[in-house]
C-alpha cells in the first residue's frame, strides 16, 4: 500500500484558542487521508488533545496583546528572536516533509503581522515548479470587516490569494454567510472558493431537558478577554440563583489573567451556588448538561452551542474593531437559535434577564450544514489528486 501523502498545516492563534481548536478538529479528519504536520504558532495549553496521526510542531509562541502588538508567550524567546527562528523551522519542515498540500489558516484574509514567515513559505513552495504542493487557505465563516484601511486590506488579500493559492475553503454554510458578505476587493478572486459547511464535531449530544443540571455555564474561550462577561455573570448570579434555583459555573480558561482568576476564586468562596474552574475536559458535553450556557460568540464556541442544542445567551467580543462575533451572534439570534446581548449594554441586570428568558425557552432547530470537518478533508484530497492547472483555474 502506498504511503500516505503529507499535509503541512500552518495555524496561528493570537488572542484566544478558537483558531487552534478548529485546526485540530480539521487535522483529525485530514489525518485519515494524510500524514498531518501542524505548525502551531501560538500557546499550546497543557492538556490539549492532539488527534491520532497528527504531529504538532510548536513554534516559539507569539500572539497579540490588548493593543494588537506582537508579544512573546515564552520568556525564553524575545519577539525578535522568535521572528528569526520561526521561519527557519517552517522552511525546515517544508523541506523535510515534502508535503503534497500546504494548508494555511486565515492568511491572506488576516495574519498580516506574520508575513515575515508566511511569504517565505509561499515563495519556497512556488519555487518548486509544476510539482509543487497545492496551497489551500482555510478560513472561517465571517471575516473582520471594520478595519480603518478595509478596502486596501481586501484588495491586497485578493492579490495574494490569486498569486499564491490554489483553493480557498470557507468553513460556512453559504445560506448563513458567504465570503463576499465581509470581503469586498476591487479585483475579483480568480482562485476557486469552496464552502465546506461548519467545522465541528460530527455528532450532536442527545439529552432530554430533564437530564440537564440546574446550572448556568459561563465561558469565554481561552479567557484572556473574558473579564467583563465574568463580572456581569457574578452580579447576575444572585438573581437566577434566588428566583430559579440555578447555580453558576464559570470556566475561566487557561489564558485568564491571574488577577481575574484570583477574583473569581474569591467570588466562589463567598457566593452560594457559584463556582469557578480553570478547565473542563469536555466543554460541549458540559454545555449540553446545563440549563443555559453563557459565552462569547467565537466560531468554535458557537459550534459547541449548535451541537449541544442548549438554550444559550451570547455576548460577542467586539473590542478593537472586531465585528465578526457580533455578526455571527445577530444572525443566529435572528434565526431563534440563541439570544444575543450587546457588549455595549452588558451588565448584571441585562444578562440576568436574558438568562431567565432562555431558561424557559426552547431554541429553534438548527438546519445549517455542520459537516465541514469531513467535507473539508474530502475537498482537499480531491484537490491533491487534480492536475495543477485544473486546481488553479
Amino acid at each position: 500500500m502506498a504511503e500516505r501523502p503529507t499535509l503541512l498545516f500552518y495555524c496561528q492563534h493570537a488572542l484566544g484558542l478558537g483558531h487552534l481548536v478548529r485546526s485540530l478538529t480539521l487535522a483529525g479528519s485530514l489525518s485519515e487521508r494524510f500524514n498531518v504536520v501542524l505548525l502551531n504558532g501560538g500557546r499550546f495549553p497543557e492538556g490539549t488533545t492532539v488527534p491520532a496521526g497528527v504531529r504538532v510542531v510548536n513554534l516559539p509562541p507569539l500572539g497579540h496583546d490588548g493593543g494588537y502588538n506582537l508579544v512573546s508567550h515564552d520568556p525564553a524567546w524575545s519577539v525578535e528572536a522568535a521572528r528569526c527562528e520561526r521561519p527557519r523551522v517552517i522552511l525546515h519542515e517544508l523541506a523535510t516533509t515534502e508535503p503534497a498540500v500546504v494548508l494555511i489558516e486565515l492568511y491572506p484574509f488576516g495574519r498580516k503581522k506574520f508575513e515575515f514567515e508566511l511569504l517565505p513559505l509561499l515563495d519556497a513552495v512556488h519555487s518548486m515548479g509544476v510539482e509543487r504542493p497545492r496551497v489551500v487557505c482555510s478560513v472561517r465563516d465571517i471575516l473582520v470587516g471594520h478595519r480603518v484601511d478595509q478596502a486596501r486590506h481586501d484588495e491586497r488579500a485578493a492579490g495574494l490569494a490569486n498569486r499564491y493559492f490554489d483553493a480557498i475553503l470557507v468553513h460556512s454554510d453559504p445560506q448563513f454567510a458567504r465570503l463576499e458578505d465581509t470581503f469586498h476587493p476591487a479585483t475579483a478572486l480568480a482562485v476557486p472558493v469552496h464552502y465546506t459547511g461548519f467545522v465541528t464535531h460530527t455528532a450532536p449530544i442527545e439529552l432530554q431537558p430533564a437530564q440537564r443540571l440546574k446550572r448556568v455555564l459561563v465561558s469565554a474561550g481561552g479567557g484572556m478577554v473574558g473579564e467583563p462577561l465574568f463580572r456581569a455573570a457574578a452580579g447576575a448570579h444572585r438573581r437566577w440563583h434566588a428566583e430559579a434555583g440555578l447555580t453558576t459555573t464559570v470556566l475561566a480558561g487557561p489564558f485568564a489573567p491571574e488577577p481575574v482568576w484570583a477574583w473569581l476564586q474569591d467570588e466562589a468562596a463567598r457566593l452560594d451556588g457559584f463556582e469557578a474552574v480553570r478547565y473542563l475536559p469536555d466543554l460541549r458535553g458540559e454545555m449540553a448538561r446545563s440549563a443555559v450556557t453563557v459565552s462569547q460568540c467565537g466560531y468554535n464556541t458557537t459550534m459547541d452551542i449548535l451541537r449541544a442544542r442548549v438554550p444559550a445567551v451570547v455576548v460577542p467580543y467586539a473590542e478593537g474593531g472586531e465585528d465578526e462575533q457580533r455578526q455571527r451572534a445577530e444572525r443566529l439570534d435572528g434565526l431563534g437559535i440563541l439570544r444575543c446581548v450587546s457588549p455595549e449594554h452588558l451588565d448584571a441586570a441585562r444578562l440576568a434577564d436574558a438568562v431567565m428568558a432562555a431558561a424557559t425557552s426552547t431554541p429553534a432547530p438548527v438546519t445549517l450544514d455542520l459537516d465541514g470537518r469531513d467535507t473539508s478533508a474530502r475537498i482537499i484530497a480531491e484537490l491533491y489528486g487534480a492536475p495543477l492547472a485544473q486546481v488553479a483555474g
